[in-house]
């Protein structure tokens, strides 16, 4: 009798749906890992720029940099000074008797410029500016030297416009300009103790037009942090009159003084003058980056710096 052939034996039936089934348990798992690590990177790249913003947003001037506001836009201040200890370097610096700084500190006042002779003065920068502009976010003009922001570069408005200058500015805008600088130089002079007769204007002295428009040059970005000494060496004594107001005008735009564990600011007001003597490099200054504009079709903060030498 021939031997019967069986079947391989069946396995049982509870392995084989094991089996079956075995494939979509690994995608049940697998799928929440993947989800898992999908959202871990989205978080840590959110963290990320988050951060990034953050470190931007303080190098650009955030307001939370500043602990102490020593003007506000609102005030009218008769004349205010503080005196703040000169930096130890200030030894190796050249000097001169009876006019180099002997006391070092920053004075703010609403009381040298009015806000009348603010915007006649404002009104010549315009005319001067109108004539270029950068091609980014700072401007200059210059009545002494004749610099003009144009495009990248610069230019002297009298050679580069020649006879049109005689319809640009009249004698009356020279003399108001020359006015208001003597003001200016007095009014430093009685603050620090010092004889206006041995103070003598340097340059750059320039008017000063800032927007938010992108840097296109280094000479744009006027927001680094620097000391009036070391960055001109000529200067001794500096001053600063705005012409526009904080908030009004524009955002941004105040003055920074950074000192240890306490910035403290200046906030722009049309009128205000505020000078200073720092000599040394421990002295640093910024300007907070310009932004928005609010009642003026430009962008725009105004100022005119005022740079004087003792000699």
């Amino acid at each position: 009798m021939a031997p019967q052939r069986r079947g391989a034996p069946k396995a049982p039936e509870g392995n084989g749906a094991a089996e079956r089934r075995r494939p979509s348990s690994t995608k049940s798992v697998r799928a929440p890992r993947y989800v898992w690590k999908k959202w871990l990177r989205v978080a840590v790249l959110g963290a990320c720029t988050t951060f990034i913003a953050l470190l931007l947003w303080g190098s650009l001037g955030g307001d939370d940099s500043i602990t102490e506001v020593l003007a506000h836009r609102s005030e009218v201040l008769p004349g205010r000074f503080i005196e703040v200890p000169c930096s130890e370097d200030y030894d190796s610096h050249r000097r001169f008797e009876g006019c180099s700084p002997r006391k070092c500190g920053r004075g703010v006042s609403d009381a040298i410029i009015t806000r009348d002779e603010a915007r006649r003065i404002r009104s010549i920068a315009e005319k001067g500016l109108s004539l270029g502009g950068s091609d980014g976010g700072a401007s200059i003009l210059d009545l002494h030297s004749g610099a003009l922001s144009v495009g990248k570069h610069f230019v002297n408005l009298y050679r580069y416009f020649g006879d049109k200058i005689q319809t640009i500015f009249s004698e009356e805008d020279f003399q108001l300009y020359r006015d208001l600088r003597q003001k200016v130089q007095l009014a430093i002079a009685q603050a620090f103790g010092i004889s206006a007769s041995l103070l003598h204007l340097t340059k750059p002295t320039f008017f000063s037009r800032i927007n938010s428009t992108a840097a296109r040059t280094a000479h744009d970005e006027y927001w680094h942090a620097h000391v009036d000494k070391v960055t001109y060496g000529s200067f001794d004594y500096t001053s600063l009159l705005y012409l526009s107001d904080y908030l009004d005008d524009f955002g941004g735009g105040r003055f920074v003084f950074m000192e240890e564990g306490a910035n403290k600011t200046v906030e722009p007001r049309a009128g205000r003058t505020h000078g200073r003597a720092f000599p040394g490099m421990l002295r640093l200054r910024r300007v907070q980056c310009v932004h928005g504009a609010h009642s003026s079709e430009e962008e725009v903060g105004a100022a005119t710096v005022t740079a004087v030498t003792a000699e």
